[in-house]
Parts: structure tokens; C-alpha cells; sequence
């Protein structure tokens, strides 16, 4: 079948895609050029290729990854609306979450000279202390902390008013708490599980919510006042606090949700962490 070649250089001018992108494209099998020299390994497009390479410029400028890029083309292939609808929705979310990181950033720079003083001051002196054991409701699932966390602690709240209406007698004892399962950082697929101690005769309805009791712990803890993007400034000084203190992290790390975003700002906003030790 014969096609009207783009050399690669050209076809870089018309998508306004490096060279280099189109090589990675090309191996990932994203946008396979029409025709490969074999022994030069020089690339060919056609023009029907255009389109979908400027697609995946756009799509990469919004901030998609390059599998969620593939699966998009492939949805739009298939007609799947709904899967599309959802990934924009997605990053809709993703975005306006970073764009509150950023004003954030801008409000600090304005105030440059006492940004480093502010951060200190939102962090409490770590304390020791004990935790006796509590039953919880538990979900556990994978994915990033600024969507999952929320989206964990919407739905166990939403199952706790639901059950009231069926004559269960449900009672929240102490505030919704994240307990980090992961030994590193991890962006797109942390080991997430959320927890809302509570009391009372419950019967399950849902498999994805367990009952279950969190042991009873012995933990640094600190208090950190403002938004939650920022509470990694509270878990380092616990970190520092224990290695002063020759003390060992010994289970999951919890962060206790002490008050309501949706009552008070976000530099109103108090996490606890705590950190089990041995």
C-alpha cells in the first residue's frame, strides 16, 4: 500500500513533537512510524499519523502519562465515552489540586523572609505517648494520597449515616486517621488504608469494609496546622526526633484527621501523625 513518506524531521515540524519523542513513542508502540529503513533504522510517517500525534502532544501537555495516553487513543477507538470521561475527570481533579500547591507556593514567596520561620511553627514538639487499641472501620486500596485518602474517608463516612437508618446503632469514636502502609513515598500507587474508630452492633453490608481493632501502640506524635500537602514537614521531625533518640519505627505510621476541611481553611487544617516505636 502506498503513502506520502514524512521523514522524521518533518514530521517533528508538523506535530511539534521532538525527535527524541517520537523515538520514545516509537518504542513504546504509541505511534509506530509507517516505515523503518532496515539498515539505517531511519523513520517514515504518513499523513494520517498527524492527527494522532498531535493528540498525544496535547495529551501529554495536560499531564497524562504515556500508558494513560495509549489507553485514551485506544477508548476513543472503542467509542468508550464513559472510560474517556472518567480519566478527564481524573486529572480534572489532579489538576485543581496542584493548582492550590502552587498558589500556596506563590503566598509563601510573597513572603519570603518569614517563609522559613512559618514552616517551623506549623509543627508541634514531638511527644511520646500511649495509644490504646481501637475498633475501626477499614478500607484499604492503592493509588495516590491526594484523591484516594479523600475519596477512602467520603465513602466510610457515607456508609456510617446510611447504616443509621437501619437500626444500627453506630457511634464514631475519634476522627478519621490514614494509615500509611508503604516504606517510601510513592505517588501513583501507595498502599492506602483509611480507618473511622466507632462503636456500637454493626453488620457488614460491603466487602470493600472491614471491622477489625487497631492494637494499642506506643508512638511519637506531632501536631501539624495547615494543608495537608504539607504535613511532610511533620513526619521529618518525628523521623529526626526518633534517630536523636536512638528509638525504631514499629508499624504503619497514622495521621489523624483532627478537624473538617470543609469547616475551616486550609491553614486552619490539624493532622496528627503518629509514628509507632519499639
Amino acid at each position: 500500500m502506498k503513502f506520502d513518506r514524512i521523514p522524521i524531521g518533518k514530521f517533528s515540524l508538523m506535530t511539534h513533537l521532538t525527535q527524541k519523542a517520537l523515538r520514545l513513542y516509537d518504542q513504546k508502540g504509541l505511534l509506530v512510524p509507517e516505515a523503518k529503513d532496515a539498515f539505517s533504522g531511519y523513520r517514515c510517517y504518513s499523513y494520517p499519523q498527524i492527527e494522532r500525534g498531535v493528540k498525544i502532544r496535547i495529551l501529554s501537555w495536560m499531564g497524562f502519562g504515556l500508558d494513560e495516553i495509549s489507553s485514551l487513543l485506544e477508548a476513543e477507538n472503542q467509542r468508550d465515552g464513559e472510560f474517556i470521561g472518567g480519566m478527564m475527570q481524573k486529572r480534572y481533579t489532579e489538576t485543581q489540586l496542584e493548582i492550590r500547591r502552587l498558589q500556596k507556593i506563590q503566598n509563601l514567596l510573597l513572603n519570603q523572609t518569614d517563609t522559613l520561620e512559618l514552616i517551623s511553627m506549623s509543627v508541634s514538639e514531638p511527644i511520646t505517648k500511649e495509644i490504646p487499641k481501637m475498633r475501626v472501620l477499614s478500607m484499604r486500596e492503592t493509588g495516590s494520597y491526594e484523591v484516594t485518602i479523600g475519596k477512602l474517608i467520603g465513602e466510610l463516612f457515607g456508609f456510617v449515616e446510611n447504616s443509621s437508618g437501619t437500626g444500627k446503632t453506630i457511634k464514631l469514636t475519634g476522627p478519621a486517621m490514614f494509615l500509611c502502609h508503604d516504606k517510601e513515598y510513592k505517588e501513583n500507587d501507595a498502599d492506602i488504608e483509611v480507618s473511622l474508630p466507632i462503636s456500637g452492633n454493626l453488620g457488614l453490608e460491603t466487602p470493600s469494609i472491614t471491622l477489625k481493632t487497631l492494637p494499642a501502640i506506643k508512638a511519637v506524635s506531632v501536631i501539624h496546622k495547615g494543608p495537608y500537602q504539607e504535613v511532610d514537614v511533620a513526619y521529618s521531625r518525628i523521623f529526626e526526633y526518633m534517630a536523636e533518640n536512638g528509638m525504631e519505627q514499629a508499624g504503619p505510621s497514622r495521621a489523624l484527621y483532627l478537624n473538617d476541611p470543609n469547616d475551616v481553611s486550609e491553614e486552619e487544617l490539624l493532622t496528627e501523625v503518629q509514628v509507632p516505636i519499639r
